[in-house]
């Protein structure tokens, strides 16, 4: 029986993060690694391809920090209203 991969859709994913990084919001994961039971998601700021950061995935899944899809300081904020 094969094993159920996690984040089975991450490379690809577009992230915006609540705080900025390097001066920038919007990334990209542009490849995964698997180590033992983690699994990490290599960034890249949308804007500048030289920003780059591996991250644990299981973080993206925390709304206070990340939000998926690429949205405008408009969303940022009234997401943040939201309690």
């Amino acid at each position: 029986m094969t094993k159920k991969q996690k984040f089975p859709y991450l490379v690809g994913s577009k992230w915006t993060t609540q705080q900025k990084i390097d001066g920038w919001r919007h990334f990209q994961v542009v490849n995964r690694k698997n180590q033992g039971k983690w699994v990490y998601a290599e960034m890249v700021a949308a804007c500048d391809p030289k920003v780059r950061f591996w991250v644990n995935a299981k973080l993206l899944q925390d709304n206070s920090q990340w939000q998926p899809g690429w949205q405008s300081l408009q969303e940022i904020e009234q997401s943040n209203l939201i309690p």
